[in-house]
């Protein structure tokens, strides 16, 4: 068996590291295409002929050539030399915005190097200064060339604006992460501040005492304490010791106190003034970006929740059309609803029938405001979902389950204890609506044996019940439940997230470039007319 085996390895090829040989080619002359950098052409090409007639750039030149020139012209004041088109320039940006550019170095940089770009400037070259002035410039019109845009979705049948589906997403802004203000500490800071100033003032005002009694009374400024320290008061103290300094000019505690007061006191109370002016109603503004304001963003890449500079955008859409948007500084999305339709009525003049919006737009203010202006409302509430859980169902502790008798006004608990009307409570939202819900209290839980699942206070247990907010959250429901609100719910679920998906990830704007909430609304109306151009090109081609 050995002898046959090493017969058999003999007559097998052996493996070795040259090739081996190929077949020769067919012999044949080797053709290039003609290549020649210096070649004349007799007619010279245009760049149209470059340009594919189903590229989206067709679609933003069609949407911006629907822009009545006169609503870009306001923007120039007139005089001096000539100025590029703006036709031209807004169709280049929304062009931009849309390939995921927004650099203007980058744009004009495109400007000299891309064909399309070319074509679409007509073989202008801008700087990136003139774009970006332009770009400011547009700020305070860009609401209404963007509805110019929406007007032409309109005629092709593209949106009817009837059915609205509401939605936010939080953009960071292009402010230090690092430098914020908040409200409490300022506030903490003003007042402890005011302290020190009240209690250098009772120093002042004894001295001034004593000096009084010694050398008798002289004509000098009021004295005394003040209920509320303002700059103007420092002031004024300030004056009063450059006058006692005028008799002791060497007397260091005055100079010393002086100083504290003009160079530390003063300044630094004016500082938190001016923090409490730009803070208004919010809790925290950045320094580099006065109108940001620090909220928690779900893009993060530490997944830790970190609070960033950011505003809070809202989109109204259809068809996954742009209609509508509007930029925010609450993080909220509750307060945001009716002044984000109220930009919508003044744009387009009326209000759409249907709108649809997730549990974070379902409040009572909102409810009512669509109730009076006669847009259904197919809005969740914040217990929509949890409503059809099982757990939920079967807690008879919760408020919704506890049988009511309408004949006595009573509610009734596991242990059959009753709950008997004790007042009514009101609560003020900081948009300064007032809401009101009725108090009831359980005539006794002392030794009940559901205590500890029921209740955990010492005293009695107390409901609250609002009235009206329970009748628009039975209307929502029956709503939403129904066949129509059924199929709203699920279009909700692809309309306005796809949008920001698009925005957000596809096209790169997680971050704003410019600073101010005016300039802000100027990049997000470029990046929404942006997204409606490249929609239609794909609805058209």
């Amino acid at each position: 068996m050995d002898e046959k085996k090493s017969q058999q390895q003999e007559l097998l090829p052996t493996e070795t590291n040259e090739p081996a040989e190929r077949k020769p080619k067919k012999s044949g002359k080797v053709v290039f295409k003609a290549y020649n950098q210096a070649q004349m052409q007799l007619l010279p090409q245009a760049f149209d002929e470059f340009v594919d007639q189903n590229h989206a750039v067709r679609a933003v030149d069609r949407m911006i050539e629907a822009v009545p020139l006169e609503k870009l012209e306001r923007i120039y004041a007139g005089g001096g030399t000539s100025s590029y088109h703006p036709k031209m320039l807004l169709k280049v940006l929304v062009y931009a915005y849309s390939d995921g550019i927004r650099s203007s170095r980058r744009i004009a940089k495109s400007l000299r190097e891309n064909i399309i770009y070319m074509w679409l400037s007509g073989g202008n070259k801008p700087d990136f200064r003139t774009i970006n002035r332009f770009r400011i410039k547009i700020k305070d019109s860009i609401e209404e060339i963007f509805r110019a845009t929406v007007e032409l979705l309109i005629e092709g049948g593209h949106v009817s604006l009837n059915n609205y589906f509401l939605d936010g997403t939080k953009i960071e802004s292009a402010a230090n992460k690092y430098s914020f203000t908040w409200k409490k500490t300022v506030e903490y800071n003003k007042e402890k501040l005011k302290n020190k100033v009240r209690e250098l003032f009772k120093q002042i005002d004894a001295e001034n005492e004593i000096e009084d009694e010694l050398y008798g009374d002289r004509d000098l400024p009021e004295r005394g304490e003040e209920s509320g320290i303002t700059p103007e008061m420092i002031e004024k103290k300030i004056a009063e010791l450059n006058e006692r300094l005028k008799d002791k000019p060497d007397d260091k505690d005055l100079n010393k106190t002086r100083k504290t007061l003009a160079t530390d006191y003063q300044p630094r109370l004016e500082r938190y003034q001016r923090d409490e002016a730009i803070l208004g109603t919010r809790n925290s503004y950045s320094k580099t970006d006065h109108d940001a304001t620090f909220m928690r963003m779900k893009e993060d890449a530490m997944l830790n929740g970190q609070l960033k500079p950011g505003y809070n955008v809202q989109i109204g859409t259809e068809n996954q059309f742009i209609l509508n948007f509007s930029i925010h500084q609450k993080p909220g999305d509750s307060t945001t609803l009716i002044p984000h339709l109220e930009n919508f009525e003044q744009l387009y003049g009326f209000l759409p029938e249907k709108v649809v919006a997730d549990a974070g737009y379902g409040s009572e203010e909102n409810y009512i405001w669509l109730d009076k202006h006669g847009s259904q409302a197919f809005v969740k509430y914040n217990m929509f979902d949890i409503e059809k859980k099982q757990k939920y169902r079967k807690n008879i502790f919760r408020v919704e389950n506890l049988s009511y008798d309408p004949e006595t006004d009573v509610y009734r608990c596991p242990n059959e204890k009753l709950f008997h009307f004790s007042g009514k409570k009101k609560r003020q939202t900081e948009t300064g609506f007032v809401s009101e819900a009725l108090v009831y209290e359980c005539e006794d839980c002392t030794g009940c044996p559901f205590k500890e699942q029921c209740y955990r206070g010492k005293w009695n247990r107390r409901i609250d019940i609002n009235p009206r907010l329970v009748t628009y959250r039975a209307i929502a429901k029956e709503r939403l439940n129904s066949d129509e609100g059924i199929k709203l719910r699920i279009r909700r679920s692809t309309e306005v997230e796809s949008v920001f998906g698009h925005i957000k990830q596809c096209r790169g704007l997680r971050r704003f470039l410019l600073r101010g909430i005016d300039k802000v609304k100027a990049e997000w109306g470029l990046a929404s007319m942006a997204h409606n151009a490249l929609k239609l090109a794909k609805c058209t081609s």
